[in-house]
């Protein structure tokens, strides 16, 4: 008896796993860890994440299992969005500051950065909003209903300030409108209007540090012992990796602490010194595995909710990556953001591996409901 039921237990927990998606992942993360951990022997960012990976690992066969089509229940993502405006504001009054932003809840040695789970919130408020919307996207009301929506959470992450997670979630919400469907016209307008907002931005919003990464990503190295320093010590750490790489414990910008953050913002730079141009291919091989196979479920989804899900996750996660290994190779400011997998970070990890939980759970429908949901949902029901 007992053993039939662990079998059924593990069965309900690993049916839904796309394995080769989940050992691209785990080899991303080992990854990671392995940079973090190859510096200073016992690191004690290497023991935490370790800690973690076993907890999102745990938590990613959870949400695996669990059917998420209540998702699509309007009232559910109207509470979501509450909850998430009402935990973004009290960071204002109970946030923890690190690093000049009051972005953490912090109680004893926990952490939480509520701005990671709630791209996912995001993610979720704008796959129900265009599933619903999708054929009459092409009417600019519905983007600008959308962006009002998102710009909420944006203001309230950008005042923090965490500038790195609102440019996140703002092409999130870009990314999402355009595989909606948006006209080039619209498109059009849509950057006008971001231009304008970016110069209301630069006059009156963003504090002399802000200044100083941008204009480091135009003249990267005019400050290279101030401001810009991080993002040149990153290049020449890229650079110094060469074809082979110096070995692991062997990254010398990193082991005498040239390049700072290097379990965190600069990750990818870490990686590079001692893996070399072999190395990222490799890395940029399971990247491209893990975003082929999200896609692949994706379009594979029970309903244009789950397909818009599943997309607006892989477009975060590409994001992510994309500014992170920008700013890392200096053609991009440096923003503070992680590397998705790889970089240290309870709560950037845990998320990243409960969307992905979620996405193998909505593949319980992914076949047999296809058009019976698409047929509702055009139709409004």
């Amino acid at each position: 008896m007992e053993n039939s039921f662990v079998k059924k237990a593990v069965s309900a927990l690993t049916k839904n796993v796309d394995w080769l998606l989940f050992s691209s992942v785990i080899l991303l993360t080992l990854a990671g860890l392995v940079t973090m951990n190859s510096f200073v022997g016992t690191s004690r960012f290497a023991g935490r994440q370790s800690i973690w990976l076993i907890v999102c690992t745990i938590v990613f066969f959870i949400a695996s299992s669990i059917d998420w089509s209540f998702l699509r229940n309007t009232r559910i993502i109207v509470t979501l969005f509450v909850l998430s405006v009402g935990l973004l504001s009290l960071l204002f009054v109970l946030g923890s500051v690190f690093k000049g932003a009051q972005s953490w809840f912090s109680v004893g040695a926990f952490s939480l950065q509520p701005a990671d789970p709630i791209k996912l919130v995001v993610i979720l408020i704008l796959s129900k909003y265009f599933s619903r919307r999708h054929i009459e996207i092409a009417n600019i009301r519905h983007i600008l209903v959308s962006g009002f929506y998102v710009f909420v959470i944006f203001f309230l992450v950008f005042l923090q300030p965490d500038f790195g997670s609102a440019i996140i979630i703002f092409f999130v919400w870009l990314g999402m409108v355009l595989v909606s469907g948006i006209s080039k016209k619209h498109l059009l307008a849509v950057f006008f209007i971001g231009l304008v907002a970016f110069g209301g931005l630069w006059f009156f919003v963003f504090r002399p540090y802000q200044k100083d990464r941008i204009k480091n990503f135009v003249h990267p190295l005019t400050d290279i012992r101030g401001s810009g320093y991080n993002a040149y010590q990153s290049t020449v750490a890229v650079g110094s990796g060469q074809l082979y790489g110096k070995g692991i414990g062997y990254g010398t910008q990193s082991k005498l602490q040239f390049l700072p953050e290097y379990e965190t913002d600069f990750i990818f730079a870490a990686f590079a010194e001692e893996w070399g141009f072999i190395g990222v291919t490799l890395l940029f091989i399971l990247y491209g595995i893990v975003f082929w196979r999200m896609l692949l479920i994706s379009f594979r989804g029970g309903g244009n909710f789950e397909i818009l899900f599943g997309t607006g996750l892989t477009i975060l996660f590409v994001i992510h990556s994309v500014i992170h290994i920008g700013m890392n190779i200096g053609v991009l400011p440096v923003t503070g953001n992680t590397l998705p997998f790889m970089s240290y970070g309870g709560s950037h990890l845990l998320t990243e591996f409960f969307g992905l939980g979620v996405l193998m759970g909505m593949r319980k429908n992914s076949r047999a409901v296809h058009k019976d949901v698409t047929r509702n949902e055009m139709v409004g029901v």
